[in-house]
């Protein structure tokens, strides 16, 4: 019987056969495994039940997504209709969603799925640029391609511009009426459009030197943070103090380190306890009052630098 913890071991093997460096897994989280080949980064969630995820963890899950310039998908075994069908994406809260099989075609074989799978059936979208150059070919108007596709001329219009998926029935009759293959793929590894990042509150003084901050809630770090001005520079992924020890922070600073190098973002503790050295694990820790002087991040950043090589 699968388990989620099979799953997800099969999912790392697949990934590293691949040639992509994954991350440690974290399946309490947002997100179980992280996953990076050259600049395409993948943040991944499993589950058994694809239901079982929750609108908080899809949320953070989307935010880390956007920060980390990383493709998020969830990959389960079956939802509350039945198994996941291969070859077709389903979404849970915007997040596409797949399964085993059909995420194993992607990475090893470039095969992408074509169909979307939503309320009232399965759809594709339409390659408007195809559908045209041969409805000229062929010397047919909206109208008439409409009427042979069974569908009316506004619909075709909209197929033809891009602004409507068609159901897989539809997409059938135009690829035998005009004898040609008419879909497209869905590109789930390309980097997604960017959404707003909801930047919390000021965390520690980081917001003052440019960078917004990404409170997290269901991650194995406790903030984000990034430069609003600019994607160029690498994200800050931050552990605070919050009164703990110096034995769990230790503890923390390896997860901290093994993401950091996945995503390519520097790990840093900002911490209040001056008695803590400079590192903590080969993690730079930065003290709170000396985060209130920085000018700029160019001097926060430049600490980080002479910590970490110390």
């Amino acid at each position: 019987m699968l388990t989620r913890g099979n799953l997800l071991q099969q999912i790392e093997q697949l990934l590293k056969s691949q040639g992509y460096k994954t991350s440690d897994t974290y399946e309490q989280g947002s997100f179980d495994l992280v996953a990076r080949k050259n600049l395409l980064i993948l943040l991944l969630k499993t589950f058994l039940n694809i239901d079982s995820i929750n609108e908080q963890n899809a949320h953070e899950m989307k935010q880390l997504a956007n920060i980390f310039l990383a493709s998020p998908i969830i990959i389960g075994e079956k939802s509350r209709n039945g198994i996941l069908e291969e070859g077709v994406v389903y979404e849970r809260y915007d997040i596409p969603t797949v399964g085993f099989e059909t995420f194993k075609n992607m990475i090893v074989y470039n095969e992408y799925p074509e169909i979307l799978a939503d309320r009232g059936g399965y759809f594709v979208k339409i390659d408007g640029n195809v559908i045209k150059q041969y409805r000229e070919e062929y010397s047919m108007s909206l109208k008439d391609l409409a009427s042979l596709a069974h569908v009316s001329r506004a619909t075709m219009y909209k197929y033809e511009n891009g602004i409507v998926r068609a159901n897989t029935e539809t997409a059938m009759i135009l690829e035998e009426i005009l004898n040609t293959k008419v879909t497209l793929d869905i590109d789930l590894l390309k980097q997604p459009q960017k959404d707003d990042i909801e930047y919390s509150d000021d965390v520690n003084d980081l917001s003052k030197l440019g960078y917004g901050v990404l409170s997290t809630s269901k991650s194995p770090f406790d903030a984000v943070a990034k430069m609003k001005s600019s994607d160029n520079h690498s994200p800050l992924i931050a552990n605070v103090e919050k009164n703990r020890t110096e034995k769990t922070l230790k503890r923390m600073a390896i997860p901290l380190k093994d993401l950091s190098m996945v995503t390519t973002s520097e790990p840093v503790f900002i911490i209040n306890n001056d008695k803590i050295r400079e590192s903590i694990g080969t993690i730079p820790v930065i003290k709170s009052w000396e985060l209130k002087e920085f000018e700029n991040s160019k001097e926060l950043l430049k600490m980080i630098k002479e910590r970490k090589e110390n």
